[in-house]
């Protein structure tokens, strides 16, 4: 929680006014038991009517007053509370834009969302309450006692012994929660998670059929938020009536001694009265106080939540801060270069990727294909650093591109990612996130040669047309031109599409091929593809199997020396096969290792 504080550090002065105000609060609602008691004292007992009006003035002037007070200090906890949040909500936020891939898999996405919703939620009333309640329920706790010694000495005793007795049953019951609490807030990452991928994959459940079978594990999983938020619920749900039982019985004693002492003629009515008042103002306050621990443990234990999440690094800044000025392109390097790279993901049991070697000339067209889980998407994620190596390195103009600062790095990259995610907003819009200062014929120019001229055209608007949020008012081949488009438009000097085209017909991905082919020279283009149409005409073909390079070259090459490309072609183009001399010969794996 500790670490959280500096966001707010900007209300300082609602932190300070809201306290403040409600210590006048408290300070006048100290005053109104001593009323009261002069009230029975002199004015019922002397049947003095107009003390009684002037007394009863004093008690509205003393709420009025009060309430005020109270009005104030609310606004001000409001106005940090909420404006602390705010803060907070933004910088998780920021930190979590800024964690690579590696660790935003390891903490998981529904966790990410609990966190910056219902975990800065939870602390948000956290400080709200303790502004209003933190300082002010103490000083009538102990302002109640100091008012009751002035009283009767012998009778304020009893207060000495309830309170310590209500506070350790308060504090019990709050550490035993807190680690329930923390529990809790687990189980809901759980539904949500579940939650997500239900909402995610509908038409799947559908299409299949197992929506009971979904709902069975949709009721398992709120079953066990249920269970331990009831259990919770119910120890802190102690907290109320222990604390009635102390105060009920110091009551009963005070009401005991207070007979006892007005019957010798050492107290008054009225001040067995205030002394009563006293204790009962206890009881609230330690009632509301209960409450605030309560909301407080709930707060702790997600403030705990929020800071982990800020704690999380990412290695490689950790490692080469201090190297990257040092990291300058090397005369005569190859533009990129693979140095004998492997890649394990993080708590996975086995390499995604190992000892990938190869080099690519600046204006090349490079192909990669393999079969599902080879790898493809894993070694194009490296270039721009999405993931970094865990061996070997990856070098841009011999520069190792976990040296290279994230900005410079991004800027030279355009990436048409596997899925195809729009942004809600509108075409223009979406496609300034390749060129901020996109022009209108640099677009149009990105779009003409993504093949997605007609789709912005079709639409009203034109590259003003909207865009609904993840872009579901575009069928799927529309959203993968205009990521293309995405791509392109700041004219990166690399340019990786990782099956950007399997939403495509023949002809619109062969149009978009001839496209990107005047790119050549000025653009380095990785193509991802399950097609081997689709890349056989590459200056060089990378060709994956389970993680490792099963050949490297062009087409006619791979034909003639790699087993593994010569099955997938033929299993695409099996009238080729019969044409074939090597048909049949070189399985896969063969001759490419």
């Amino acid at each position: 929680m500790k670490k959280l504080f500096r966001y707010l550090s900007e209300y300082r002065k609602e932190s300070i006014l809201a306290p403040l105000f409600k210590l006048l609060e408290a300070a006048f609602e100290l005053l109104v038991p001593l009323v009261m008691a002069g009230i029975i004292d002199r004015g019922i007992s002397q049947n003095d009517w107009g003390y009684i009006a002037g007394m009863g003035a004093c008690l509205a002037a003393l709420a009025l007053v009060g309430l005020a007070a109270s009005v104030t200090a609310q606004y001000f906890a409001a106005k940090a509370a909420v404006g602390f949040s705010a803060k907070l909500r933004q910088a998780l936020f920021d930190h979590i834009q800024s964690l690579n891939f590696t660790n935003i898999d390891r903490i998981g996405t529904s966790t990410l969302i609990t966190r910056m919703t219902s975990d800065i939620n939870q602390v948000q009333s956290g400080v709200n309450m303790v502004l209003r309640l933190f300082l002010r329920s103490p000083v009538i706790v102990f302002g109640s006692v100091i008012m009751a010694f002035t009283i009767d000495a012998k009778s304020a005793l009893i207060f000495v012994v309830a309170i310590p007795l209500m506070a350790l049953a308060v504090f019990g019951i709050m550490a035993w929660t807190m680690p329930l609490y923390r529990k809790v807030q687990t189980e809901l990452d759980r539904v949500l998670g579940l939650t997500r991928e239900n909402l995610t994959g509908v038409r799947v459940i559908r299409a299949f059929h197992q929506e009971q079978e979904e709902e069975g594990r949709f009721r398992a999983r709120t079953k066990a938020l249920t269970h331990s938020q009831t259990f919770a619920g119910k120890i802190s749900a102690i907290m109320n009536p222990a604390t009635y039982v102390i105060v009920n019985g110091a009551v009963i004693a005070l009401i005991y001694t207070g007979a006892v002492q007005v019957n010798c003629g050492n107290l008054t009515q009225g001040q067995v009265v205030a002394i009563v008042n006293y204790m009962s103002q206890i009881l609230v306050e330690l009632v509301k106080l209960a409450n605030l621990i309560i909301t407080v443990t709930k707060s702790l234990a997600c403030a705990d939540r929020v800071a982990a999440v800020f704690d999380i690094q990412n290695p490689t800044e950790i490692r080469d801060e201090g190297l990257r000025e040092a990291n300058e392109a090397v005369p005569g390097a190859p533009f990129l270069e693979f140095d004998h790279v492997s890649l394990t993901y993080a708590d996975a049991g086995a390499e995604a990727l190992h000892d990938i070697h190869f080099r690519v000339n600046r204006g090349d067209t490079v192909g990669i294909i393999g079969g599902t889980g080879s790898g493809k998407t894993s070694l194009v994620n490296l270039i721009p650093g999405f993931y970094d190596a865990t061996e070997g390195a990856v070098r841009l103009e011999g520069r190792d591109v976990r040296r290279m600062p994230e900005g410079e790095l991004r800027k030279r990259i355009g990436v048409a990612p596997q899925k195809a995610a729009l942004f809600q907003g509108t075409i223009r819009s979406n496609l300034q996130w390749g060129k901020p200062d996109a022009t209108e014929e640099e677009m149009w120019r990105a779009l003409s040669l993504a093949q997605a001229k007609e789709v912005a055209e079709g639409k009203e608007g034109g590259l003003d047309a909207p865009v609904s949020q993840g872009g579901k008012n575009f069928s799927g081949g529309q959203r993968q031109r205009l990521t293309v488009a995405r791509a392109l438009v700041g004219r990166p000097e690399i340019l990786i599409l990782d099956d950007s085209a399997s939403a495509l017909d023949y002809a619109t991905e062969a149009r978009l091929r001839e496209a990107l082919k005047t790119l050549k020279g000025e653009t380095t283009t990785f193509l991802v593809s399950q097609r081997a149409s689709s890349i056989r005409h590459a200056d060089r073909i990378i060709v994956l199997d389970d993680g490792e390079m099963a050949g490297i070259g062009t087409h006619e090459e791979l034909m003639e020396n790699c087993g593994v490309y010569r099955e997938i072609y033929y299993s695409q183009y099996p009238e080729e096969r019969a044409q074939s001399p090597r048909a049949g010969k070189g399985g896969v794996g063969n001759g490419g290792r």
